[in-house]
């Protein structure tokens, strides 16, 4: 992960770096696949258990869908570009929805990351992200205000990692899980502006030149 991140940064290694990257995202995928099986072996079969060890899952999936976006940019062949792009819309849209639907359904494990501090109670507002989440995912699918939905939803990570997940390293500075996961919810932001300009471009070149080939984001 270290260099494949390291990779990333430089043009000439970026795509390689971002191939590594969604090996090993896809891989974080695999090991929640087992648990659609055990978890509801040891917790019941309730869809909240569903909803919940999918939201890991797809967690890695977003990850590796941002990697997917860098990779297509920097493809040759510019011809998959708008049919990789329409795969990773479904990814994150759907993505979104579960992480909507674990707020709702989940919300006494979801207040743990929202402070006490926080005005209106911890309740509300697991509750109003949840609804985000999947006001987001709709219309990312529908394409209705998709570029704005991706937008509002890197804010809304960007958010987490300035009120949400800052106490969990002061309650623990030593412990790495916890700076680990202000790390990869800043790589949540970018895979969803990625995302948002990525519709943006191939929505603006389609309008303006509905013969020509989609530009990628990296190539403006």
């Amino acid at each position: 992960m270290l260099t494949g991140g390291v990779a990333i940064l430089w043009p000439r290694s970026a795509r390689a770096g971002a191939a590594a990257l969604d090996v090993i995202y896809s891989i974080f995928a695999l090991f929640w696949v087992p648990r659609l099986y055990t978890a509801p072996h040891y917790l019941g079969v309730r869809i909240p258990v569903y909803i919940g060890v999918l939201a890991g899952l797809v967690m890695e999936l977003i990850a590796f869908a941002g990697g997917a976006l860098i990779y297509a940019s920097l493809a040759t062949r510019k011809s998959t570009w708008p049919r990789t792009l329409q795969i990773m819309r479904w990814i994150f849209g759907l993505c979104s929805i579960d992480f909507g639907l674990n707020h709702l359904v989940d919300i006494k494990d979801c207040l743990v990351y929202v402070p006490k501090s926080m005005p209106l109670g911890q309740e509300f507002w697991v509750i109003v992200t949840g609804i985000c989440f999947v006001l987001a995912g709709l219309a990312i699918l529908t394409g209705i205000q998709d570029v704005l939905a991706a937008r509002l939803l890197a804010l809304m990570f960007l958010t987490f990692n300035v009120l949400a997940l800052p106490q969990f390293i002061f309650a623990d500075p030593k412990n790495h899980a916890a700076w680990g996961g202000n790390a990869f919810n800043l790589a949540l932001v970018a895979a969803n502006w990625l995302l948002a300009d990525s519709m943006a471009i191939h929505r603006r070149e389609a309008q303006n030149q509905p013969s020509a080939k989609s530009l990628t984001p990296l190539q403006t």
